[in-house]
């Protein structure tokens, strides 16, 4: 039987900070801005306050002010103020310390264009069986990673019990992401009924000049890292398709300016919530409407798949699949699986880690792999990515289930200059993928099939 994992010595440890009232700061989290001289906090009180934040290298006695800003908002009832500030002016490789009212915290700054780092990223993590949450913490306090990309679907939900339990689920995760810049991208649960404002309003990411924090990108030593929301297409029915069509204008002149940038930073890594592909059969193997929708566009919207593949984007990281699932190089359901895939892939490499934990159970995948797919796990876990230099990437999946054991370790490397190409493909064919066959109880698959053939 699994163990259910929910951090009680947390929750005693900070029972002041899951109900916090007044102008007491609490939910304090990092983030980049895009300037790497530069780290952006957020914070959240339950009265109107004025609140700053004073900080200084650790141990200097100096001090500088970041003016913060406030901006109340209301949920279920219940009126937060959100506060903003930019610590500015910051020393590469340095430690800090930050003040809030009275509550100091700290963190250390990255090197100046840092080649080498690694990056805790996983999916689908609720505050209730948050079957990962106690690890991802020891270990991020441990210093066995610089940052965090959260996949999406976070605490499950931010917006229940008119948004306590995202104030529940941000406190326990406090001393971690205080400490460290916590990237998120929304999925399908951020979905709050009034457009993701829970969402909008608990995070901060990197200016994308539209207000909007679905979407934006930031260059970090060898990467470009670019956040995509898949929302956008998966709610087009409730807040219409401009947001759609406003990402992807925004995102097409980023990732071609990223993929002319390329002997700056080599790497183009997207991370967005819902697949492309998949081989779990509780999802009809993504092969349904809103994976489709997503991959290849529909009516006016245009998909992202094409777009990926134009500009040689190298790694796409997605959740939403509750399990863990590492693929071969895919482009337009055409699989590249020789035994050098992962040397200078012809196509972006995608990966699903999906499994940190959360009330639903595991996913569950079809009896044999399909050929496309090199590794699958519905262990409850997480994923380290190492950037070890301009060439060579690492990836590696936590088992919580296997007492933190790794359950997976690839290894994806390309020559200085290399970025695949559909002249690279058209030389060099790949395998398509087998026609879909569906289990005669599986209602779904059939109803995914039936559509296509409908649109065929």
């Amino acid at each position: 039987m699994r163990p259910l994992i929910f951090c009680i010595s947390f929750c005693i440890l900070f029972i002041s900070k899951c109900s916090a009232v007044g102008t007491v700061p609490d939910q304090v989290h990092l983030s980049f801005t895009g300037d790497m001289t530069e780290m952006a906090v957020v914070w959240n009180t339950f009265a109107d306050a004025s609140q700053d934040v004073s900080y200084g290298k650790k141990g200097s006695g100096a001090s500088s002010i970041a003016k913060g800003s406030s901006e109340a908002w209301v949920y279920g009832g219940i009126t937060r103020y959100r506060h903003k500030a930019t610590m500015t002016g910051l020393d590469y490789s340095s430690e800090y310390e930050y003040t809030i009212a009275s509550s100091t915290f700290s963190f250390k700054t990255l090197s100046n264009n840092p080649q080498t780092y690694k990056v805790c990223v996983f999916g689908d993590l609720g505050y209730w069986h948050g079957n990962s949450t106690e690890s991802i913490i020891k270990h991020g306090l441990a210093g066995d990673f610089d940052f965090i990309v959260h996949l999406g679907d976070i605490a499950y939900d931010l917006h229940t019990n008119n948004g306590e339990v995202g104030d529940s689920y941000l406190n326990v995760f406090e001393p971690l992401i205080s400490k460290m810049p916590y990237m998120v991208i929304a999925g399908n649960h951020e979905d709050d009924y009034q457009n993701f404002t829970n969402y909008q309003k608990r995070f901060a990411v990197p200016d994308n000049g539209h207000n909007d924090n679905q979407f934006y990108s930031f260059d970090l030593g060898p990467v470009h890292w670019v956040g995509v929301s898949t929302e956008n297409y998966g709610y087009y029915y409730t807040y219409g398709m401009d947001p759609v069509m406003t990402q992807y204008d925004w995102l097409k002149r980023d990732l071609t300016a990223a993929n002319s940038n390329r002997a700056a930073h080599p790497w183009i890594f997207t991370f967005q919530h819902r697949p492309f592909y998949c081989s779990n059969v509780n999802s009809a193997e993504c092969q349904s409407f809103e994976n489709r929708l997503v991959r290849t566009g529909w009516l006016d919207m245009p998909g992202l798949e094409p777009l990926f593949l134009q500009t040689s984007v190298d790694f796409g990281f997605w959740g939403h699949e509750h399990s863990y699932e590492r693929f071969y190089p895919v482009a337009d359901r055409t699989y590249w699986n020789d035994a050098n895939a992962y040397r200078n892939p012809k196509a972006p490499v995608y990966l699903i880690s999906g499994s940190a934990g959360c009330h639903t159970p595991d996913a569950w995948f079809t009896d044999q792999p399909w050929p496309w797919s090199a590794a699958r796990n519905n262990d409850y876990g997480w994923s380290i990515v190492t950037v070890a230099n301009r060439t060579h990437i690492r990836v590696e999946q936590i088992s919580i289930d296997k007492n933190e054991q790794t359950v997976d370790d690839f290894w994806v490397i390309k020559d200085e200059g290399f970025t695949h190409s559909g002249e690279m493909r058209r030389a060099s064919p790949g395998i398509k993928f087998p026609p879909q066959k569906c289990h005669f109880k599986d209602v779904a698959c059939q109803r995914s099939l039936k559509e296509i053939n409908e649109e065929l």
